[in-house]
């Protein structure tokens, strides 16, 4: 699997999202975690270990705990990656429209079902 879908699955969980949103702000030990999140430290640790096989967070050991930070590149990859699928979304759009005026296809209106 690439990095960007397990990138894209750790993020897929709320808790893990609501964790990196947290770590985006400041370092936090699971404990800490734990108590903002208003889950057990055990579940916080669990969901950190899938963010971190997926490199979007890292853990640092300071003297008895280990504190969390994101890797921003994790989530700066992911970002360019969804882009570029919007690029060649946009990119597909423009050259169906482009075929269909050389064609002398019309639009056709949205028709509203009841």
């Amino acid at each position: 699997m690439n990095d960007f879908v397990c990138v894209l699955k750790a993020l897929a969980d709320e808790t893990r999202f609501n964790i990196v949103e947290l770590l985006l702000q400041h370092d936090f030990c699971v404990r800490a975690l734990a108590k903002r999140l208003g889950v057990s430290e055990a579940a916080v640790s669990q969901h950190l270990q899938i963010l971190r096989k997926a490199g979007v967070v890292r853990g640092e050991k300071r003297g008895y705990f280990t504190h969390y930070r994101v890797e921003n590149e994790a989530l700066e990859n992911a970002s360019d990656e969804l882009r570029e699928m919007i690029r060649i979304n946009n990119d597909f759009r423009n050259t169906c429209k482009r075929r269909s005026a050389k064609k002398g296809f019309k639009k056709t209106k949205k028709v509203e079902h009841e």
